[in-house]
């Protein structure tokens, strides 16, 4: 038995209790987590500004809830967040959260309060709530909410709009600029301006020309608390020029001859779309030898027979006017040395030699020469091209010098010819190619890219809310290429000519306000540009004066669960902040200490709740203005225990299992218990029965072997306990002669019959078939319907194999028709023939769709999609879905379209906003029940700005540690995924060391602010940038970073050799690291011998770093050697590399080096002259031993040599011989012939060679003679006299 702990809760606050200290830590800046700002809320018309920059020091009002919070209030569109760039907010505190957190419908005002999930060191900030009562009293400064883009192109056909739309209160008025001089509305009888609104209206309808209007135009929107500005909105009306008459003469060329048919369209505004057709409309066909540039001229990489069967037209669409005009064609005259156009030579393999075309070089069409340039701005598209001419047709490849080309944002166009890199940023400058080649040769053409910027947000300033006294700072930095300028206004004049304010201080790109008035309230500008754009941006600066609020309901209940610990918030809002205080059932004293926990924030923490806790909470929240207070109550609960737990038992196959679960509750708290199979939620079939304080298993199967939890749970807390239940097999012996006969599966059930047919049920009989001597366990119901999916079958239910009929339950409107199939220990059976059909009659959906999503497949759209619902949950015809949208807590009204599919895309919806969706049923009978609200996001566009103030810290020669500011969530534009740091290795600080220079990366997923990045090359200088990652992909890269990493221990030396040239040394070798990592000084080298088990003493030698060379004298010739060799830096070795002197030859598998000395030494002249000399010692000395044993003992000379020596007398009183009969004898590797007589082997080598007749043999001292002559016939040669033998083995044998 197992017991898993029981979770407590207490209600919405004990859910929290797990987080509490964190959140505590969080708010006093000690949090491990890394801290982040999240406002929300920030729009006048949604009810909030948010605020920055309030005096340090000052007391808290309110520290953020938790992020799910944060993102379940959220409903104000991205351009309306309002950011804080504060320490600690200003402003609003935290009260309790109760149940009326989680109650049904919109939440109530004052729950969209700001969002500090940990508090930035830098100021204060105040934040106003969503209450209307509220929002109605105070006064803000005009803020510039819509408006045209800045270059504005319009239709000559239709009245022009200029939009320009503000808040603020009061109501800001409007007027206009043009050309930069005021724009007199009320005299121009077409110009109008909408009611509250300053968009402008331009009307046509009584006449005039829309080009007389063209110009630059501004919008000023002001009240009495500033002037807010648009952007300069350049106004051009729309062109599509005719195109000019010309007559085109015949185009004559050469068969092979490259071609360009110039196009030269019209100048229109925008440009028209080019595109090539025939005078009959119809379209060119185009390949890599025929081709569009990109400037719209047609190019023939080389011109072919086949090119004169059509003329050629080029034609443009103009986008406004959505007409197409077509230029009159060109007809081509092609000159041929094979006159007849034969199809079959197309597909020729060497078509161009067939038809007599001379082939050819490369060269190049477009653009012309071998190198070029090309800018290109910060973000947009990198298009180069390249056209070449050549027989063959010529093919296009693109590199570029120095690395590879961008596989994430690079393709290739126009069959190779044109490459194009989306989104350009400063790392794709640099020097591209293309390589034109065909096998007659090859050409290239160099571009060199460069890469400029617009100006683009690093921090864009922000609206900044005080109380009085209060400090503050607007800050307006951008980044661009060249670097742009930062021009500040207030309230649309420059600020040099704007009346003095000693309160402000102007730092380059910062705005520091201190000590704040009421009169200090106006809207700043800030104006970033150099020679490839502007950025202009509002921020107004308010003061507000407000007493305490309470912004909770007042009275909340809170319960919790006893021992566990619980926080009560506050929330309340005031300027100057107010200071918050607790106090129980009407007590004098302050909550603080003991039990109890204020934080800075002003919520309670309560760290272990006791009975004695239950009681009335006040909070009391004070400034200079007044007071105000609220009231929570706290009911104290008993825990969920479970008292008498299930155990663990061993049940045998078709027994009765009970799992017993006993609880004590509180009273008060409605309990539920439920089990659980393997963690999963049990299914309660008709074996089994469940009751309140216990589950039964009738006839125990293998398949009900598993773990079973048992969980009582009320709405606060829950408590778990588990058991195992093992089941055996039945192991019985056979007790009968049925028993042992052999078991299969089940014969398939027959003659299936409906009966009791109803409008929601019918039963079903069947006849079983034979078990097969082995029973029957259950049976298994399958149906199948003929309008979803005919021909499926699907499980409706299982029973007991004790049964042969059931009720099944129906779904309406669905022809049913039903199969069984048996079940026994063996396996199942064949399924039984179908029944008759069955239809149920229809009826409303019961039920909505199942996994409802709304996710962005773009950047302005969501796609909604849901599991469709079965044939059993159709109900009835026709079943559709009606789907449901609107912005998230907009209160707007709902958005709805009928869908008989399974996905519907919204579309046109701003960046990454929240949407709730209801996907619900519907047929030909009726509506499904009201669905439930599901939260679904549209999509995702890049992310808009970098991280910030990036500070690198080196910890190591191969790691560094990265600290960033995060960016605002606004410009997230989607979920963050990571922060990302992109580098690479610049340089080595070593002279003429190589270096790659490709780019790597290291994630840091999620909201964090500092991480490591390891695995860096010592003694290098790296540069780095860092980028925000959502889930469409990176953000603008932040400013290059630049770092240099220490000195490292190197890498261990390359190729180490160990040579063993002889006995008496060896030979070391080896090459320099491949990574010094620093400047060496030289190396070590370190060796022992050994033999065997027995180890010699560790000997060291250092050399200096230029010494690739050793030599060891070794002690003796049998011990072996270890060797160990490292190189040195400045801060010490590096790694070393091992290897051991060969192994003796007698050893009987020898080492690697072994091998290899062996393979050299083989090779080595002193090697074979030694083996050479050893041979010929080796031949001599068994020539030696031969004429020894040839010698033998000494004999007496007969004086009658005519008289043989008969057997029978073998032995002489003087002497005797030491020839026996074996002497006669062939000798090993002799041959017998036919007759007798004894051959020797040509290979033998014989003494008798050696003699200067064919015959001969030793004297007694040695020499030759030759009337000493074994013959087959034993007859003796005559005469006595010794010859003197001249073969050198007489000095051999004299030695001897």
């Amino acid at each position: 038995m197992r017991r898993q702990a029981a979770s407590g809760a207490a209600g919405d606050a004990g859910r929290a209790a797990a987080r509490v200290a964190d959140s505590a830590d969080c708010t006093r800046g000690r949090s491990p987590c890394p801290c982040r700002l999240i406002d929300f809320c920030a729009v006048w018309d949604a009810g909030v500004f948010l605020a920055s920059a309030a005096r340090q020091g000052a007391p808290s009002g309110v520290t953020g809830r938790r992020l799910n919070e944060a993102e379940t209030l959220n409903s104000v569109r991205e351009d309306q967040f309002q950011r804080l760039e504060a320490a600690r907010p200003r402003g609003l505190g935290h009260g309790a959260r109760g149940p009326v957190l989680r109650m049904a419908g919109p939440p109530p005002p004052w729950a969209c309060t700001a969002i500090l999930l940990c508090a930035l060191s830098l100021s204060g900030a105040i934040e106003i709530p969503m209450d209307p009562s509220i929002q109605n009293e105070l006064s803000q400064p005009p803020t510039i909410t819509k408006q045209s883009v800045k270059d504005h192109i319009v239709d000559p056909r239709d009245n022009i709009l200029i939009e320009c739309e503000a808040k603020g209160n009061p109501a800001p008025s409007f007027h206009w600029t043009r050309n930069s001089k005021f724009f007199n509305i009320a005299k121009d009888p077409r110009v109008s301006m909408r009611r509250r609104s300053g968009t402008l209206v331009i009307d046509f309808r009584s006449g005039g020309r829309p080009e007389e209007y063209e110009g630059e135009y501004q919008c000023f929107a002001r009240n009495k608390f500033g002037t807010a500005l648009s952007n300069r909105i350049r106004l051009q009306v729309s062109k599509s020029p005719l195109w000019p008459k010309e007559n085109l003469d015949p185009v004559v060329v050469q068969e092979g001859a490259p071609l360009t048919l110039q196009c030269n369209p019209p100048p229109g505004l925008p440009s028209p779309v080019i595109f090539w057709m025939s005078s009959s409309m119809e379209p060119i066909t185009q390949d890599k030898r025929v081709s569009q540039g990109h400037n719209g001229d047609l190019y023939f990489s080389n011109v072919m027979l086949q090119d004169m069967q059509t003329d050629y037209s080029c034609n443009a669409r103009f986008h406004f006017t959505h007409t197409i005009q077509q230029k009159n064609p060109f007809n081509l005259k092609v000159l041929t040395n094979h006159p007849y156009n034969d199809s079959s030579l197309r597909n020729h393999p060497d078509m161009y030699s067939a038809r007599g075309v001379a082939e050819r070089t490369p060269s190049f069409m477009y653009p012309q020469g071998t190198a070029s340039s090309q800018m290109v701005l910060r973000g947009m598209d990198l298009l180069l091209e390249c056209i070449a001419s050549g027989v063959p047709t010529p093919d296009i490849a693109w590199y570029k010098k120095g690395g590879d080309l961008p596989s994430d944002k690079a393709k290739f166009e126009n069959f190779n010819k044109a490459l194009r890199i989306t989104n350009v940023s400063e790392e794709d400058s640099g020097e591209y190619f293309c390589l034109a080649s065909n096998k007659m040769g090859s050409i290239r053409h160099t571009i060199s890219v460069r890469v400029k910027a617009a100006p683009y947000w690093l921090d864009e300033p922000k609206n900044l809310i005080l109380a009085p006294g209060e400090d503050g700072r607007l800050v307006c930095r951008a980044n661009g290429n060249p670097k742009p300028t930062v021009q500040w206004m207030v309230n649309g004049e420059p600020l040099q000519s704007a009346p003095p304010n000693p309160n402000r201080e102007v730092a380059g790109d910062t705005i520091i306000f201190r000590d704040t008035q009421i009169s200090s309230r106006a809207v700043y500008q800030c104006n970033t540009s150099n020679e490839h754009g502007y950025l202009l941006a509002n921020a107004f600066v308010s003061v507000l004066d407000v007493p305490p609020r309470m912004l909770s309901p007042r009275n909340q209940l809170i319960r919790v669960i006893l021992y566990n610990r619980t926080r009560l918030d506050c929330p309340f809002f005031g300027s100057p902040i107010p200071t918050l205080r607790w106090f129980k059932n009407g007590q004098g004293s302050n909550l603080d200490g003991g039990n109890y926990h204020v934080y800075e924030n002003g919520s309670l923490e309560i760290k272990m709740i006791r009975k004695e806790d239950q009681g009335i909470y006040t909070c009391v929240a004070t400034n200079i203005l007044g007071k105000a207070e609220n009231q929570v109550r706290l009911e104290v609960k008993d825990p969920t225990r479970i008292y008498r737990m299930p155990e663990d038992q061993v049940a045998k196959r078709g027994t009765t299992v009970q799992l017993e679960c006993r609880v004590k509750h509180d009273p008060s708290l409605k309990l539920s218990v439920s089990w659980l199979k393997d963690d999963e939620p049990l299914y309660i079939s008709n074996r089994m029965k469940k009751e309140e304080d216990s589950l039964t298993i009738f006839g125990v199967a293998e398949r009900d072997q598993g773990s079973y939890t048992c969980v009582a749970s009320t709405e606060l807390d829950q408590d778990l306990a588990k058991a195992h239940l093992t089941v055996l097999a039945d192991q019985a012996t056979p007790t009968n002669r049925l028993a042992a006969l052999p078991k299969g599966r089940p014969d398939r059930p027959r003659d299936l019959e409906l009966t009791d047919l109803a409008e929601r049920s019918v039963r079903l009989t069947w006849i079983p078939g034979d078990d097969n001597n082995s029973p029957i366990t259950d049976y298994v119901v399958q149906f199948e319907e003929d309008q979803f999916q005919p021909g499926v079958w699907h499980d409706h239910s299982k029973f007991p194999g004790s049964v042969n009929s059931a009720v099944l339950r129906l779904s309406p409107y669905v022809n049913y028709q039903f199969r069984v199939i048996a079940i026994n220990e063996v396996g199942s059976s064949h399924p039984s023939l179908p029944s008759e059909r069955y239809r149920t009659s229809g009826a409303p959906p019961e039920s909505n769709p199942s996994d409802v999503k709304g996710e962005g497949s773009r950047k302005n759209n969501m796609e909604i999609t849901w599991t469709p619902m079965n044939a059993t949950s159709a109900f009835g015809p026709n079943l559709r879905y009606i789907v449901k949208w609107r912005r998230r807590e907009t209160r707007e009204a709902w958005n709805n379209v009928t869908v008989w599919g399974s996905r519907y895309v919204v579309g046109q919806t701003p960046v990454y906003v929240p949407y709730e969706i209801r996907v619900q049923a519907e047929n030909d009978f009726g509506k499904g029940p009201e669905p439930d609200t599901v939260i679904g996001y549209s999509g995702e566009d890049y992310p808009r700005a970098a991280p910030t103030d990036v500070k690198i810290r080196v910890l190591n020669s191969t790691a560094i540690s990265l600290q960033w500011n995060r960016v605002y969530s606004d410009t997230v534009q989607g979920q963050l995924r990571e922060y990302r740091a992109y580098y690479w290795r610049e340089s080595s600080l070593l002279k003429n060391l190589w270096v790659s220079q490709k780019r790597q990366q290291a994630g840091f997923p999620g909201d964090r602010l500092r991480g490591v990045v390891s695995r860096l090359f010592p003694y290098s200088n790296y540069k780095l940038e860092m980028v925000v990652v959502n889930g469409r992909g990176d953000g603008p890269r932040s400013e290059t970073k630049e770092f240099t990493t220490p000195e490292g221990v190197p890498s261990a030396p390359r190729r180490f050799r160990v040579r063993q040239p002889n006995l008496e040394t060896i030979n070391l070798e080896w090459d320099h690291p491949e990574h010094p990592n620093g400047i060496l000084i030289g190396y070590t080298l370190k060796y022992v011998a050994f033999n065997g088990t027995k180890v010699g003493k560790q000997i060291v030698e250092n050399f200096s770093p230029n010494q690739t060379k050793f030599t060891v004298q070794r002690a003796d010739p049998v011990s072996r050697y270890r060797f160990s060799l490292s190189a040195r830096t400045q801060v010490g070795s590096g790694e070393a590399v091992t290897e051991e002197s060969p192994a003796p030859p007698n050893e009987a598998t020898p080492t690697a080096a072994y091998t290899n000395n062996q393979a050299d030494i083989a090779t080595q002249g002193w090697f074979i002259g030694l083996m050479c000399a050893v041979a010929l010692l080796v031949l001599i000395l068994l020539i030696v031993c031969f004429i020894k044993r040839s010698r033998g003992g000494k004999y007496p000379v007969r004086e009658k040599k005519d008289v043989p020596l008969g057997p029978e007398d073998p032995k002489e009183e003087d002497g005797s011989f030491d020839y026996s009969d074996e002497d006669n004898k062939p000798l090993q590797g002799s041959q017998t012939s036919l007759d007798g007589t004894i051959k020797q082997q040509e290979s033998d080598d014989s003494l008798v060679d050696y003699g200067e007749g064919g015959e001969g043999q030793f004297n007694e001292d040695g020499s030759f003679i030759g009337q000493y002559t074994v013959k087959k016939d034993k007859e003796e040669t005559e005469g006595n006299e010794s010859s003197e033998a001249t073969s050198p083995v007489n000095a051999i044998y004299s030695l001897a």
